[in-house]
């Protein structure tokens, strides 16, 4: 034990035969009993202070180490703490408070499993262009990584200038992977 550990106690702090009895967690308050049975309130979000009197009853028996959470009506005049005197205290209260704090978890997981779900189910591009952008007879063609216009020209069985003359923006240094660029005529044998 330390050595102020004395006053942390409620018979160095509180008046002679006052007893703490109960504590509100939803107010924040402490209620003390006096010797007589009167119920005591505390200053809210203090646990020793200035005293007000709640109520004056005088069949209370402060010597009882009874449970006073366990009973919620006792013969005694005891009256559990609630913040709402409406409620039965011995029924479940249905707290739909409760979902509006979970809200935006929720919404953060719906929102992370739509991203996911559009990743998995992207389609995957295909090697035919979908959208048709050459004049004539000259077709489409969507560049694979690591391809070049010489590498695309020698496959094609034409002439670099030929493949430029086709596509006139076409600027061989900036090819980049699904980019669509338009191949000259096949020639035939």
């Amino acid at each position: 034990m330390g050595r102020w550990t004395q006053y942390d106690e409620d018979d160095y702090r509180l008046p002679e035969g006052m007893k703490r009895v109960g504590y509100d967690a939803d107010t924040g308050r402490y209620y003390y009993r006096d010797g007589a049975g009167s119920l005591w309130e505390g200053a809210e979000g203090a646990q020793y202070g200035e005293l007000k009197q709640v109520s004056d009853t005088t069949t209370v028996d402060i010597t009882s180490d009874d449970d006073l959470e366990a009973a919620p009506t006792r013969a005694d005049g005891y009256q559990p703490l609630a913040s709402d005197q409406d409620m039965d205290p011995r029924r479940a209260v249905n707290n739909t408070h409760a979902y509006r704090t979970l809200f935006p978890f929720f919404l953060i997981i719906l929102v992370v499993l739509l991203l996911v779900l559009r990743l998995v189910s992207h389609p995957s591009q295909s090697d035919e262009p979908d959208i048709v952008l050459c004049t004539g007879k000259a077709r489409p063609y969507r560049v694979k990584k690591g391809d070049t216009c010489w590498d695309i020209a020698k496959r094609e069985g034409c002439t670099l200038e030929e493949l430029q003359n086709v596509n006139q923006d076409l600027e061989c240094k900036r090819l980049t992977p699904s980019q669509i660029i338009c191949l000259p005529e096949a020639k035939t044998a």
